[in-house]
């Protein structure tokens, strides 16, 4: 299939598919015309990538897995296990990095406000 083709199966952009491409995570064969060409199994590969960057991992990370995971399942690839735990330090580490900022914004907008009987709760 086309590239065209592609991104309507997937509903993902071409340039994203040529950057995917860019970055080796997908490899089309070259027709004669020098069109890309996809075989079918590149919408499951492509819906794989998509759900890997909405967890956060980047094209880079997701690269040095990519491969396991398309050929085994997730479970049976030991690659994936240290970027999963380091994104997971990443994602918590800036949880608390917000939830301070959060205490801050909000101890400095009940002194503005002056309003002692208000309690950190109290804010969405």
């Amino acid at each position: 299939m086309k590239i065209g083709d592609l991104s309507k199966k997937t509903g993902v952009s071409l340039r994203s598919l040529r950057y995917y491409e860019e970055q080796g995570l997908l490899q089309p064969e070259r027709g004669e015309n020098g069109y890309r060409e996809y075989s079918p199994f590149a919408v499951d590969q492509v819906r794989t990538i998509q759900l890997y960057l909405q967890l956060g991992l980047s094209t880079e990370q997701i690269a040095g897995f990519l491969h396991c995971v398309m050929k085994n399942k997730e479970a049976f690839c030991r690659e994936i296990m240290p970027v999963y735990e380091t994104k997971l330090r990443e994602l918590d580490e800036q949880i608390a990095t917000l939830t301070a900022i959060r205490s801050n914004l909000i101890d400095r907008i009940e002194a503005i406000r002056g309003d002692s009987a208000s309690t950190k709760g109290d804010f969405p």
